[in-house]
């Protein structure tokens, strides 16, 4: 079933998958709560938090899910190509370099993402058609938004070990998100 958003590309709403289910119960308890609780794995290193630097995007503030890793610059060949892919319900964290130069993300694939199962999306780069990825039932973070097109050549690397706001990320582990900010987990958390 369709429904309009303000004359943007309609979004096609789904049940929820199980790790969005999973997070929904863990909802109930914030990322500040998750890392008052657990100062030891803080000092480990095992959970660590992304410094503040994402703007908050999508219908979904909160969302969670495995983290899948991609290093891109200026170039969204590798993100259209991932969020083609059935997502179910992980995390694509790209690193863009953290360019303001132009958009590795729009609204097209991000539609695409919501339809293929995936939780959310985090972008060290910028964005384009807000209005449009506003009005998708998924959770997008990135640095800022910019009207001009990525290159289309295809050239980055895919499930490496990327550093995204003073965090090193690594493809495997576990993201979340909400309004206080983005966690990464070597392991899923449970509450």
């Amino acid at each position: 079933m369709n429904f309009p958003f303000n004359g943007v590309t309609d979004c096609i709403c789904r049940l929820p998958t199980t790790e969005q289910v999973a997070w929904n119960r863990m909802a109930l308890v914030t990322t500040a709560e998750v890392c008052d609780a657990n100062p030891q794995l803080i000092v480990s290193g095992e959970l660590r938090a992304l410094q503040p630097i994402f703007q908050i995007y999508g219908r979904r503030p909160v969302f969670s899910g495995p983290v899948v890793t991609l290093k891109v610059f200026e170039d969204n060949v590798l993100v259209r190509e991932f969020l083609e892919e059935k997502g179910n319900g992980r995390v694509l964290v790209v690193d863009g370099g953290g360019s303001s130069r132009c958009a590795i993300l729009g609204g097209n694939p991000v539609v695409q993402a919501q339809n293929n199962g995936w939780a959310g999306i985090v972008v060290n780069g910028c964005i384009r058609d807000v209005d449009e990825i506003n009005g998708c039932d998924i959770g997008v973070r990135a640095l800022a938004s910019h009207p001009m097109k990525a290159n289309k050549k295809g050239i980055g690397e895919k499930h490496v070990s990327i550093t995204v706001a003073g965090t090193r990320i690594s493809d495997g582990e576990w993201l979340y998100a909400d309004t206080d900010g983005i966690l990464i987990s070597r392991t899923e958390l449970s509450v």
